[in-house]
């Protein structure tokens, strides 16, 4: 095992994709892996997404390949033609409402995974590849000391002009997350890309997990995770590039409160920030083992507000 300092943790534990090539991921992986793919209205990414993953099946890296989906654009219809198997999101745990946002859809998600390990990927990638899935995957399901493994890539900057830069995407975590992470979690502060929607995990730790709705989701589950494993127990991985649509600056407030939301009620959680009386956190799922344990305390008669699916805390 590692030293779990920082520095030491980022030279060890920051890989590249090329470590992971699908043919040696196949070759000594010992868990299932599934991935799944959060969609909304992704109709002109989806397919070329689905075309790149279908063939790991075959090839015997992944076992299941699952789009959930909450769209009008025809997705599911593209994704399903594509050989995915395709789930509507809000008949996963129907009980619960309309999803509410990526972090609900992945947390419903779970009930229909059947992976040791899951693979989580974003649906509006334009510079997509197999290694997106391999990669992650395979840092985790190949035996070892990881169980959670987080992507980074470079994030080109297309403007409004046409013209694009070869950095300056994802200003959220660049001006947010980031500043956030180093100055309350300094363990943290060598992820490069906190805000990446690729991850892979082992189930039983996203089991133990609650998941932040909303944008909320991606850093919550790292700091989650972090607290369960350590650094010891995590991996960054280096997919090289990646490309999606770009939100205007007056999108990007909504997603900042999100992270800074998520970060201050772990703060809170840990007891190192004073929660005012009338502070309302940021809602999440409750860690899916949690809900299935009250679940079956209350029985068949249970309802959305009797076993309390969507909670405030930490």
């Amino acid at each position: 095992m590692i030293s779990a300092t920082p520095r030491r943790w980022a030279l060890h534990r920051t890989f590249h994709h090329s470590q992971f090539p699908p043919q040696r991921v196949a070759a000594e992986r010992e868990a299932t892996v599934s991935v799944c793919l959060p969609a909304r209205n992704e109709a002109a990414t989806i397919g070329t997404i689905v075309d790149c993953l279908t063939p790991l099946v075959d090839q015997g890296v992944i076992d299941q390949l699952v789009v959930v989906d909450d769209s009008t654009d025809g997705t599911a219809d593209i994704a399903r033609a594509g050989g995915a198997e395709v789930h509507d999101q809000s008949s996963l745990c129907p009980e619960f409402g309309p999803v509410q946002g990526k972090g609900d859809a992945m947390w419903r998600a779970l009930t229909v995974l059947r992976g040791d390990v899951v693979c989580y990927l974003d649906a509006d990638s334009e510079c997509f590849g197999a290694h997106f899935a391999a990669a992650l995957a395979g840092a985790v399901a190949i035996p070892g000391d990881v169980t959670f493994a987080k992507a980074f890539y470079r994030r080109p900057l297309r403007l409004d002009t046409g013209i694009e830069q070869p950095t300056g995407g994802g200003r959220v975590t660049e001006l947010t997350a980031r500043p956030l992470l180093k100055a309350f979690f300094p363990e943290l502060a060598e992820m490069r890309q906190p805000l990446a929607g690729e991850i892979a995990a082992h189930r039983a730790l996203l089991e133990q997990l609650p998941f932040a709705l909303g944008y909320a989701v991606d850093i919550a589950l790292l700091i989650d995770a972090w607290h369960v494993v350590g650094l010891a127990g995590m991996a960054q991985v280096d997919l090289d590039v990646r490309q999606n649509r770009h939100q205007p600056l007056d999108a990007l407030g909504p997603m900042a409160e999100a992270v800074l939301c998520a970060v201050t009620d772990r703060l809170r959680g840990d007891r190192r920030l004073t929660t005012p009386a009338d502070h309302v956190p940021w809602p999440q799922r409750p860690a899916m083992a949690t809900s299935r344990r009250r679940a079956q305390a209350v029985g068949s008669s249970a309802t959305p507000a009797s076993a309390a699916v969507l909670s405030h805390g930490p």
